[in-house]
């Protein structure tokens, strides 16, 4: 039985068709699509089977059809995978919290699709945005964002630390498009995001606010191994503990690269993403870099029913 760190990504790793071939080949896996689409009142299946890019970029939509295909890969080869520990991305710390039996899968999806009604409707008139700030370091981000919020005297943020070279900036529209401006000028690159809000920062206080009774009400075991938590980036071993993580999420920043250097330090030296397409996978060396180099790290990415058999046999 293999040893790994399991990887679930959030959003913006969707793929047309994603999770279809599982399904069809699975009853258990066909159900869990159901069950999802039960929860958030959508036709998941039509979406992510048969749609279009802006339907499958949705975020009511999107939350809960990722959940599925990340639990469904779980559940291909979780007989044969003994788990180091586990971490979800944003969103996908809802599937790492299943696979671990801190919540259950039915508790997951509702949740996810209440999740994703409330982050669409966290800032209907647009007000909100999201940027990478790519080609610099986080002491230059932390200046561009210091400077821009003192220039424009609106918020943004530090939302997400991916790696140390990919910095995700949320606020105000103005704050984040200065933002980009003022990493140009620094012969960096600043990319804004395709995303309804600015996800992970104080704009999404009302949307917390309403969830935190739901996320309370959840049932929330003793996890069976470590999940590690974005708030913070360090592994919790009790359901209170995540619990509490869950509820500082949505306003906190994404603590990428304290996950993984927490994850290594604790002995991590092999990791499994499991999810529609490698992303969190190509995170890992940039964040260890200071600690290993690429080839003594194993990364693998199960992205499908054939993978899954391969990763199995």
């Amino acid at each position: 039985m293999s040893q790994a760190v399991l990887l679930f990504p959030g959003q913006g790793s969707q793929e047309a068709g994603m999770g279809r071939d599982l399904a069809e080949a699975s009853t258990e896996a066909m159900s869990l699509w159901k069950q999802a689409e039960r929860a958030s009142s959508l036709p998941l299946r039509e979406i992510y089977w048969d749609g279009d890019d802006a339907a499958m970029s949705d975020t009511r939509a999107l939350q809960p059809a990722l959940t599925v295909v990340n639990l469904n890969l779980w559940n291909a080869v979780a007989s044969r995978v003994k788990p180091l520990g586990a971490a979800g991305h944003s969103l996908g710390e809802f599937s790492a919290m299943a696979a671990a039996g801190v919540l259950s899968p039915q508790a997951v999806l509702e949740l996810t699709s209440l999740r994703g009604r409330l982050m669409a409707e966290a800032d209907p008139d647009g007000k909100g945005a999201m940027a990478a700030l790519l080609k610099l370091d986080l002491p230059q981000v932390e200046k561009i964002v210091a400077d821009t919020a003192a220039q424009c005297g609106e918020l943004i943020i530090v939302a997400n630390y991916n790696t140390p070279g990919q910095l995700v900036v949320s606020g105000t529209k103005a704050a984040v498009a200065l933002a980009c401006q003022k990493a140009k000028e620094m012969k960096g690159r600043g990319i804004e995001l395709k995303v309804s809000g600015a996800f992970h920062s104080p704009l999404m206080a009302e949307a917390s606010k309403e969830f935190a009774p739901q996320l309370r009400k959840a049932t929330w075991n003793k996890p069976r191994f470590a999940v590690y938590c974005n708030a913070h980036g360090r592994a919790v071993h009790e359901g209170e503990s995540a619990l509490e993580g869950l509820l500082a999420q949505m306003t906190s920043s994404v603590q990428w690269i304290d996950t993984m250097r927490n994850q290594y330090d604790n002995g991590a030296r092999r990791w499994l993403e499991l999810g529609p397409k490698a992303l969190l996978g190509k995170m890992v060396a940039p964040c260890l870099a200071d600690r290993a180099t690429a080839d003594q790290l194993d990364i693998q990415l199960v992205n499908n029913a054939e993978r899954a058999a391969a990763l199995a046999e």
